[in-house]
């Protein structure tokens, strides 16, 4: 199918569906169940740009911007850009030892609930197959269709698959090849490169100006339809329950698409029989049409509508470099804990090397996620925000970028969920070995009968430690028999009246 096609048929789509590309309309979509129990998923960058294996996954951006490490690093070890430019690192890329099989059994270890590969990136190359552009993971490269494999392997196991495009950033990427004579001028690679837009608005390393551009801008329209045609086939060929947007979808261009594709993904998942979401940065949706992410970051209260953190076990890249640096599983886990008592969900990043291998470091991350999940699960999975996200004197700082911000926990900072009867205490730190726990948001007040009336109190993975509940007017006191020390949350489940 062309891309005139699948413009006629998500029109045709629109036209006799439930939900029409209005805001009104899409606003009145709910968030999937899946969404709200699952907590934990696993974010995947994966492509063409990881064969370098240095510094980040816009290697393919900066490599064409001249004075640029990355510049001077692809000269070096590839030479003139005008006879060999990224296009030709596509046949490097045949990733003998990727796995779907490996991939999954670690990320079921991990205790993931939810897959989300990378479908598109902005380099504009697709891990899966496609009609509407030769340049695809089947055809080229590894010569697989690496989405289909994972969604198999995912839904065999009862994990939900999602997948994100990237492909709205496309339009300026590549751009700085349009300044000296390199590839990305040759007519025979258009279909590639795309229209790789050069102006002065763009030709910062990260073009911030959503602005000055407009619909009219040149070969802006061709690249939103394009944009539209290949999201629909996205969605159509693999039926993700989720489809993740990059930020650039906030530019005002592409308003109208986005309404068009997103009325079409909600009225073909009702024709599919599935529940589904789309994922979006900013403020490029209303907050109900939608599912709200933050990159790298976290909220610093509840959110009543779920939403999602996406950041990555890489401090430095969410692409496998030679030079990572790696978070540590217990701070992933607070950090996982504090995301879900304020109604969120992790969605945590891997990026597996060039061979389709995922490295020592990041496994062990997973592993040990896992092991912790096994145990504490229980107040992760399927839980609801309580009245309150936690106390405690660590602030976390809202916003985008700012996951390796936040102060280490402290034995005082308590996080909150709850399901059914219970409610889970997190104790956001034990490293020096705790005692118990002061917990003011359920202090008894002037009216004891007005109190949260705890039944039994009960340290996860810990059945020899008996615990001692005393409600006072300032506070529910928690005190051990044995101190608990442990590098990670310690979760204590209270069974109320």
């Amino acid at each position: 199918m062309k891309t005139e096609e699948y413009l006629k048929k998500i029109d045709e789509v629109n036209a006799a569906g439930a939900y029409r590309p209005a805001w009104e309309s899409l606003c009145a979509h709910e968030t999937p169940d899946w969404f709200r129990n699952a907590k934990f998923g696993i974010f995947v960058h994966w492509g063409v740009f990881t064969v370098p294996e240095a510094f980040n996954e816009w290697y393919p951006r900066h490599m064409y911007r001249e004075g640029s490490p990355e510049h001077a690093h692809f000269l070096e070890k590839y030479g003139d850009m005008k006879h060999f430019g990224y296009k030709d690192l596509v046949p490097l890329f045949t990733a003998p030892r990727f796995s779907a099989k490996e991939w999954l059994d670690l990320f079921e270890e991990a205790g993931a609930k939810y897959l989300t590969p990378v479908a598109e990136h902005h380099d504009g190359f697709k891990m899966y197959r496609s009609e509407l552009s030769r340049w695809n993971c089947v055809q080229m490269g590894p010569k697989r269709d690496v989405l289909g494999e994972l969604k198999a392997e995912a839904e065999r196991r009862g994990l939900v698959f999602c997948a994100s495009s990237h492909r709205a950033e496309h339009y300026w990427f590549m751009n700085g090849g349009r300044t000296f004579d390199s590839d990305v001028n040759d007519p025979a690679f258009d279909d590639f490169y795309g229209p790789a837009q050069y102006s002065e608005d763009l030709k910062d390393a990260c073009p911030r100006d959503l602005y000055s551009l407009t619909a009219d801008s040149p070969r802006m329209r061709e690249h939103c339809e394009n944009w539209l045609a290949r999201t629909a086939e996205l969605a159509d060929r693999y039926r993700p329950s989720m489809i993740y947007f990059d930020w650039w979808i906030n530019h005002p261009a592409f308003r109208p698409y986005l309404k068009k594709f997103t009325a079409y993904y909600y009225n073909r998942a009702k024709e599919w029989g599935k529940q589904v979401t789309v994922c979006y940065k900013h403020n490029a949706y209303p907050p109900d049409a939608a599912t709200f992410d933050v990159e790298r970051g976290q909220l610093s209260g509840i959110r009543m509508r779920p939403w999602q953190t996406d950041t990555a076990i890489a401090v430095n890249s969410w692409c496998y470099t030679d030079g990572n640096q790696f978070k540590k599983p217990e701070d992933i886990a607070g950090d996982l804990v504090d995301i879900v008592s304020k109604n969120g969900c992790l969605m945590l990043n891997v990026g597996p090397r060039a061979d389709g291998s995922i490295c020592a470091e990041e496994a062990a991350v997973l592993r040990a996620l896992g092991k912790w999940l096994k145990i504490n699960g229980e107040g992760i999975y399927g839980t609801s925000c309580w009245k309150t996200y936690g106390e405690g004197p660590t602030e976390i700082p809202e916003g985008q970028f700012c996951d390796t911000v936040r102060a280490p926990f402290t034995p005082q900072d308590v996080r909150y969920t709850c399901k059914n009867e219970f409610i889970y205490v997190f104790v956001m730190s034990a490293k020096d070995g705790i005692d118990g726990a002061d917990l003011h948001a359920l202090a008894g007040g002037d009216i004891f009968g007005e109190a949260v009336n705890v039944e039994q109190a009960e340290v996860l993975g810990h059945e020899d430690v008996r615990v001692r509940v005393t409600l006072a007017r300032e506070a529910t006191y928690l005190r051990f028999d044995k101190s608990i020390r442990s590098d990670y949350p310690v979760c204590v489940r209270l069974k109320t009246v």
